[in-house]
């Protein structure tokens, strides 16, 4: 939901908090939190975060596939994708590309439909990114027709603005079509821009404020985060912003800051 409202902080740090409980006890791990964290680095433009993940995996293009593994590798051509945009490199692209056809025709034979439908829209925005329209419009007009049925419209909203632009300005079959429309009408409805930071002192966020608080005991930093049920890491990001937003280095300087400010 975090992620939808464009609050993309706030979805890294649930995120944060979600990893070290995700277990999927004998069950295989189909959707890992790390891809998750990766898709949302996209969606803050970290593509370099995001890079690192697919390196800490060891994934690549010419991995056997299956799906257990499939998220994951739908996020590869993400990323590859996302690689080319800021640094354009045709190689990253062919990659992201020829992966996707493997990905679509291994998910097709094993009927995964909602893996289908994504694989085909980030197709859409692979050819798109390429400038081939017409291959992106086939590609996006095979999404639409099966979303009709699954009832899918995030998934259309998150594949950036060249598939919504898409959407916007080319005619589809009536099937699609009718998809298409409700997806456009959702998209003027949904804030999925990244909510930006708050720079003010006095615009210190509740969990902040938590913290700010904690931070004028004698708890140490292993403390605070247990008492808050969040990660040490969580913590440190969380004290980070407080030292921006105070303008200050250390915890002595931040509380009399704090103090100051009436805080």
């Amino acid at each position: 939901l975090c992620r939808a409202r464009g609050d993309l902080d706030r979805a890294l740090e649930l995120i944060d908090e979600a990893a070290p409980l995700y277990d999927t006890d004998f069950s295989p791990r189909v959707r890992p939190v790390g891809a998750l964290w990766a898709r949302v680095q996209l969606a803050r433009g970290d593509v370099g975060a995001a890079l690192g993940w697919v390196e800490e995996r060891g994934l690549t293009v010419a991995d056997d596939l299956s799906y257990v593994r499939e998220f994951e590798h739908i996020t590869l051509a993400r990323v590859l994708i996302a690689r080319h945009a800021i640094e354009p490199d045709p190689r990253a692209l062919d990659d992201a590309l020829a992966l996707l056809t493997r990905l679509l025709a291994a998910a097709e034979a094993g009927r995964r439909v909602g893996s289908t439908i994504e694989i085909l829209v980030v197709q859409a925005a692979a050819y798109d990114t390429r400038g081939n329209t017409s291959a992106a419009i086939a590609a996006l007009q095979d999404a639409l027709r099966r979303a009709e049925h699954e009832g899918n419209i995030r998934i259309f909203l998150h594949a950036g603005p060249g598939v919504l632009a898409l959407l916007r300005t080319h005619r589809f079959t009536a099937e699609a079509a009718r998809h298409a429309k409700r997806v456009i009408g959702a998209s003027s409805a949904s804030e999925i821009v990244p909510v930006p930071r708050p720079r003010l002192v006095d615009e210190l966020s509740s969990r902040e404020l938590d913290v700010l608080r904690l931070l004028r005991s004698d708890l140490t930093g292993p403390d605070i985060a247990n008492a808050l049920h969040v990660s040490l890491n969580t913590l440190r990001t969380h004290t980070k912003n407080i030292y921006t937003k105070l303008g200050a280095t250390s915890r002595r300087e931040a509380l009399r800051r704090a103090t100051e400010l009436g805080l």
